[in-house]
């Protein structure tokens, strides 16, 4: 997926389910979005977090 698209995505997930997302680089120039409680990858590879909580 792309950055855009994984930002756009991470935004609404983060929105929609009131949960901490992250963003992260994965292999091959791809990005990748999921729960910060279960993203247990390489901490370098987060790009952004999502907090719904957060002004």
């Amino acid at each position: 997926m792309s950055q855009a698209l994984a930002f756009a995505n991470g935004w609404n997930l983060a929105t929609t389910l009131m949960v901490c997302v992250v963003v992260f680089h994965a292999d091959g120039g791809n990005y990748g979005v999921m729960l910060a409680a279960e993203y247990d990858g390489d901490p370098g590879a987060v790009i952004h977090e999502f907090d719904p909580f957060q002004p």
